[in-house]
């Protein structure tokens, strides 16, 4: 295992490659993470894969650009190339999924793709079919709110205080998961904090962060679900996080919304498999990274995916 910053393409991108003879895979982490948050996962498919893992632009130790889609599959296609990997496999969490979504679709050679819950966040009422329009606009009002009030409090420099109180709660978030993965969030924590003339912030910053929200706000994946060629599993999450209960309602709907949507799709692309684990939430790849490897393995083995 080494790690390494991928300078060919229109962003440094920072890169860990676990080595070994398999075929290759790629693993994206999701929105205000970083490679450490895909360890254990990534030691979880070394035995089978040559896995390698990137901070997405802007994340991490990765250089800041402007975020788009097709310039971040330019990012990971220069690390593709610089490493050789040749075609590989992709998998992705939630804003990672979304990203190997799209890799899918550009890249219909890719052997395999995988979504771990990479749905965009609930932000518009019509994401909400089955809840009252007036109270799907309520309820995002509140979610957004919240989303808006989190990212303030992060954006540019922490005080001693903050800094104190971000690491204490990333400690809490460590006990909740236990073991590797815990060790895991708080070292994706840390991975992202960056100190410049004695002060420290933590990344993805303002602009990235709203960049992320504007993008994700507007994103449909369902033309690349109907059009990609690479085979392409989606997991579902079917829990809420135990920070999402205030707004139970408005995720069960919303999930609804999505296996529904899916339900139609799938039919109509043979490349495309959906499996809604049960007893998972969005933080699966924390909660389950044994089981997720399985899955994955044997999907990219197959084509296929138990549970469909």
């Amino acid at each position: 295992m080494h790690d390494l910053l991928v300078t060919a393409g229109p962003v440094p991108i920072a890169v860990r490659d676990f080595g070994g003879d398999g075929s290759p895979i790629l693993l994206l982490h999701g929105a205000g993470a970083n490679l450490e948050s895909m360890q254990v996962l990534a030691q979880a498919l070394r035995p089978a894969c040559r896995v390698v893992t990137v901070d997405l632009r802007g994340h991490g130790r990765s250089g800041d650009g402007p975020w788009g889609w097709d310039a971040v599959l330019d990012d990971l296609d220069a690390v593709v190339n610089e490493l050789r990997l040749g075609v590989p496999a992709v998998v992705g969490v939630s804003l990672g999924g979304m990203v190997a979504t799209r890799w899918a679709r550009r890249h219909p050679e890719c052997p395999g793709a995988v979504s771990l819950d990479g749905n965009p966040p609930p932000s518009r009422p019509e994401h909400l079919a089955g809840m009252a329009p007036e109270r799907a606009a309520t309820e995002l009002d509140r979610l957004h709110t919240l989303f808006a009030a989190m990212a303030g409090a992060m954006a540019g420099p922490l005080s001693d205080e903050q800094l104190a109180a971000a690491r204490a709660g990333q400690r809490m978030m460590a006990e909740r998961y236990g073991g590797p993965s815990g060790a895991a969030w708080v070292a994706t924590f840390e991975r992202n904090l960056v100190t410049r003339d004695g002060e420290t912030s933590l990344r993805p910053g303002a602009v990235t962060t709203e960049e992320l929200r504007v993008a994700m706000a507007a994103l449909d994946l369902t033309p690349d679900y109907r059009a990609t060629r690479s085979p392409l599993l989606l997991v579902l999450a079917t829990e809420n996080l135990p920070e999402q209960q205030a707004f139970h309602d408005l995720y069960e709907t919303y999930r609804r919304g999505v296996a529904a949507r899916l339900a139609g799709v799938r039919g109509e692309n043979p490349y495309l498999r959906v499996v809604e684990l049960a007893g998972a939430s969005h933080a699966m790849v924390a909660e389950r990274p044994e089981h997720l490897a399985e899955l994955v393995t044997g999907f990219l083995a197959t084509g296929t995916a138990a549970g469909r």
